[in-house]
């Protein structure tokens, strides 16, 4: 998996392609989700490039998962890189 630097914060990124056969830039840490439709949190597979609703805390033995969290969703400068 490639990695890369955010070109707007500095911050160490991967790129994750999706299942549309997009690259996503991503933070480079794998994190735990709960995989729960509908939820406000969002992680990217790497595998699957599946992007999944989810919640970031829960008990440890009912864990989904692991996966990556968009870059956009925690950089700073996030608003740079909206489309109009």
């Amino acid at each position: 998996m490639p990695n890369g630097t955010c070109r707007s914060c500095g911050a160490s990124i991967v790129w994750v392609k999706t299942e549309k056969g997009k690259h996503m830039p991503c933070n480079p840490e794998l994190v735990p989700y709960w995989e729960r439709p509908g939820a406000a949190g969002k992680i990217i597979l790497q595998q699957s490039g599946r992007v999944v609703s989810c919640e970031f805390d829960g008990p440890r033995e009912e864990v989904t998962g692991f996966g990556y969290i968009s870059h956009f969703s925690t950089c700073p400068q996030s608003r740079q890189f909206k489309r109009k």
